[in-house]
């Protein structure tokens, strides 16, 4: 009898808790339809706050959560408790992805107040940076007195690449602040980025013979026995760049900054020729990345050459490895400053894109009114101006700056760029679009509509498509699809930037993303031949460091298309899917292609460009924007990736011909992907870690498992696209819930080792 009496009393209680849920199902819908009349109910709201008291009180946050998103989201801060907040803030911070503007917005104001109050301030940081607001920056660093954890925010602000100025109301002592601001203009990645190579114990030098792997083609065509040397060189220059970049030294171009001051008499810069040149000088910038310390002398002797080309290459490797370092000094701007107005247009052009690599994302208006002087010069080529307005996006990428936009539209409008025949024109309204990245339309204004008809098409959608990536909005995704199925010109500009708008928009989250690669299989069947050209580098910019199965075989499909534009995208994009991952399938569909190309010089040179990125920093370096287990998108190295693949829409046009240097703007997006455990010290402190495939636990109840099929590793460790880790102690507590890059472990006073 009294067990049939606690069944009754679990029905009653069940009974109660569902019409709780259908009433507030009804409110929600009434409470719409009100705010549509633009009418109010006091009645409404206080029955609204008695269903979200009851749902709080018996631990239904995620109801609760739902009801009161709609009615008054501020009401949270104060009602969640210690108990539930965090499940509470996970399910808001997830859902506030498929929220129109501008209730996303309000509700992640919402948590990142939840987590200031609840003293998460990392959580905190992470909103604070996802909405891209730096008061909001400062106001944790104020409401924080633990120096340590300090530290730990300035280690997610370098791997985000903000700029940030700290100041006395942050960190009182000077010493203190000293050491905060040197994390966060990321003195420290060099070496957290060496230590890890010596772990991995992969510190020797590679040259290209020992990524093309020649003997393992089993007899078939001999590689590359009828490309000219030209080429051969050319791609064996950027392969020994990507491979051997950030580790200072290589078994080409150390030797060749030796020989250039006299050591020696043959050196690899002089095997190459013209813009062979610029490339290879700039390629030693990338070998010593990151390193602006007595090394870099090397790359600034090369400025001293009496060979343009030389000096060219030397200026942009100045910027190179300045790319992500923020020093008092400013040896980037002492040096390039010098060249940008002066010279020969290739110096120019050279020493501008090494001030826009340098200083992405700074926002230095030193450096503006620099390049706006070269902008507003009527006497300007064509060639200078495309790349200035590329920089000065760069430099103000996603500040919405107005004055720097409207600047940009001018010279445009200046140099007739109407009818878009140069393809250094289209480079103009990327410029442009750089600067509103990710900020959605709200503040821009028709800075194109002097243009005919067909221009102003094709600025609208780079910049409408830069001004939407990374939202995930799918309104604008499914305008993107339409403007496919309309024809514009003739070489089909406007679409194939639309084809890459729909994989800048769609990467933001996961269901997205795969709805953008289902959707960019059916325009491989049934789109036109100038589409079909631009579906291999979305789909390369939707799996970036990434090698997921079905869109490797795509790709490798590609690669023998008889279109050679679309077979030449597919093999640039299968190295961006792989990039740094040492995928042995990519490898090895790589070197076979090598063979079916080896009387293509152009495909051939494609190929060991995408060998080159599948083995990036020798398997230890990433692509990947998204950092911080996918939440967070770092601007400047989307900026790099977008700039790249714009540039391979015509890949004849700038690759293959005048500009293959742009390839070195995937710097902007090269970062370690590694998980470095640190002391207070910040000396490598070594503990047993959990990796494994990231698993969605937001909602679920209980304590469930957030990664799945795991292995226990000691630190460093590296972590691959889709992975999160999870300390494997308890004698050690991290300093962020999130365990990727660098990440400060205290001593547990609580722990106890175990009696044996």
């Amino acid at each position: 009898m009294q067990l049939q009496n606690v069944f009754v009393f679990i029905n009653f209680l069940c009974i109660i808790y569902y019409c709780c849920r259908n009433l507030a199902e009804e409110i929600r819908h009434e409470w719409a339809k009100l705010l549509e009349e633009d009418d109010f109910s006091k009645d409404l709201e206080y029955l609204a706050y008695d269903i979200f008291d009851y749902f709080v009180k018996h631990n239904a946050e995620l109801e609760a959560v739902d009801i009161m998103t709609e009615v008054n989201p501020e009401r949270l801060i104060s009602h969640v408790s210690a108990s539930n907040y965090k499940r509470a803030c996970s399910y808001l911070t997830a859902t506030a992805k498929y929220l129109a503007g501008p209730d996303d917005e309000l509700v992640l104001d919402t948590v990142f107040a939840i987590y200031l109050a609840r003293k998460e301030f990392v959580r905190a940081l992470q909103i604070a940076l996802f909405l891209y607001k730096l008061r909001y920056v400062r106001q944790i660093f104020e409401a924080c007195d633990d120096l340590l954890q300090k530290q730990q925010f300035c280690f997610i602000l370098a791997r985000h690449g903000v700029h940030f100025e700290l100041d006395d109301n942050m960190v009182m002592d000077d010493d203190d602040r000293e050491q905060l601001q040197a994390i966060i203009n990321n003195f420290e990645l060099r070496k957290g980025f060496l230590s890890l190579a010596r772990d991995i114990e992969v510190m020797e030098a590679k040259s290209p013979e020992d990524i093309y792997k020649a003997h393992l083609l089993s007899g078939r065509a001999s590689v590359g026995t009828t490309v000219d040397s030209e080429w051969q060189n050319l791609a064996a220059t950027f392969m020994n760049a990507f491979v051997n970049a950030g580790f200072r030294q290589d078994k080409l171009m150390t030797d060749a900054a030796e020989a250039s001051s006299g050591v020696s008499s043959c050196n690899w810069l002089f095997m190459n020729t013209g813009e062979g040149k610029i490339s290879a000088a700039a390629s030693l910038g990338m070998i010593l990345l990151w390193d602006i310390g007595p090394r870099g002398a090397k790359v600034y002797k090369l400025v001293r050459s009496k060979d343009s080309f030389v000096i060219a290459g030397a200026l942009l490797g100045v910027g190179i490895m300045n790319c992500g370092i923020n020093h008092d000094l400013d040896p980037a701007l002492r040096i390039l400053r010098n060249y940008v107005d002066k010279g020969e247009p290739t110096i120019r052009i050279c020493a501008i894109m090494g001030l826009g690599i340098a200083y992405a994302n700074t926002k230095d208006y030193q450096i503006r009114d620099m390049l706006i002087e070269v902008l507003q010069d009527t006497n300007t080529a064509l060639d200078v101006i495309a790349f200035t307005s590329i920089s000065l996006g760069l430099v103000f990428v996603g500040s919405s700056d107005g004055d720097v936009a409207e600047v940009i539209s001018e010279a445009a409008r200046d140099h007739k760029i109407s009818d878009l025949g140069d393809p250094l024109s289209r480079l103009l309204p990327l410029g442009l679009g750089l600067i509103y990245l990710g900020k959605q339309d709200g503040d821009i204004v028709d800075f194109f509509q002097n243009l005919n008809k067909k221009s102003k098409k094709h600025c609208d959608i780079t910049l409408f498509s830069c001004a939407y990536a990374g939202t995930g909005n799918i309104n604008k995704v499914q305008l993107l699809l339409r403007q496919c199925t309309r024809q514009f010109d003739k070489c089909g500009v406007d679409q194939r930037t639309a084809v890459l708008g729909i994989a800048m928009i769609a990467m933001a989250e996961e269901i997205g993303l795969n709805m953008a690669i289902r959707s960019l299989e059916h325009l491989l069947q049934y789109g036109e031949l100038n589409i079909r050209r631009a579906v291999p580098l979305a789909l390369a910019l939707l799996c970036i460091s990434d090698p997921k199965v079905t869109v490797m075989d795509t790709l490798s499909r590609l690669t023998h298309d008889p279109d050679s534009e679309v077979a030449m995208a597919a093999i640039i994009s299968l190295g961006l899917v792989a990039a740094g991952t040492n995928n042995a399938r990519v490898a090895a569909w790589l070197r076979s292609l090598s063979s079916y190309y080896c009387n293509n010089a152009s495909a051939l040179f494609c190929v060991r460009i995408a060998q080159g990125l599948v083995h990036l920093g020798k398997g230890l370096l990433t692509l990947n924007p998204y950092h911080s287990d996918r939440f967070l998108l770092s601007p400047r190295a989307l900026a790099g990736l977008v700039i790249v693949l714009h540039c391979c829409l015509d890949i004849k046009s700038f690759v293959h011909e005048k500009y293959p240097y742009m390839l070195y703007y995937l710097v902007l997006a090269m970062q370690p992907r590694m998980l470095l455990t640190v002391d207070k010290n910040l000396k490598p402190l070594s503990v047993p870690v959990r990796v494994g495939r990231a698993v969605d636990v937001v909602g679920q109840v209980g304590q469930p498992k957030s990664i799945t099929g795991f292995q226990t590793l000691s630190t460093p460790v590296l972590l691959s696209a889709g992975e999160r880790a999870e300390l494997a102690t308890e004698k050690y507590i991290p300093l962020s819930p999130i365990l990727e890059g660098f990440v400060i472990l205290k001593e547990n006073p609580d722990y106890r080792e175990h009696e044996r």
